[in-house]
C-alpha cells in the first residue's frame, strides 16, 4: 500500500470514529432524553417547561446543531493533519 493511500485510510477511519461519536451523542440526547428518560427528566422544569419535553422539541435540535459546529472543527482539524485543507491544495 502506497503512503498515500495508508494516509487516505487513516483519514477516513478518523473520520468515522468522529461521526460515530458525534450520532450516537445525538441519539441518546434525542431518543434518550426526549423518550426513554423522559419521565425522570419531567421532575426539572426549565422555563416553565418540563426537562424531557424541552429535549424532545427544542433540545435535541439544539444539540444537533451544536454537533454539526464540533464536527466542522473536528474536520477542519483532521484536513489540516492529513494535508486535506485549502491550504495545502494551493500550495500543491
Amino acid at each position: 500500500m502506497s503512503e498515500k493511500q495508508h494516509k487516505a485510510k487513516a483519514y477516513w477511519k478518523q473520520n468515522l470514529k468522529y461521526l460515530i461519536i458525534l450520532l450516537s451523542i445525538w441519539f441518546i440526547v434525542s431518543y434518550g432524553a426526549g423518550i426513554l428518560f423522559k419521565d425522570v427528566l419531567d421532575q426539572v422544569r426549565i422555563g416553565g417547561f418540563k426537562l424531557g419535553f424541552w429535549f424532545a422539541q427544542q433540545g435535541s435540535i439544539y444539540v444537533f446543531v451544536i454537533l454539526i459546529f464540533i464536527y466542522v472543527r473536528l474536520m477542519n482539524n483532521l484536513d489540516k493533519k492529513y494535508g486535506y485543507d485549502r491550504d495545502n491544495e494551493k500550495r500543491n
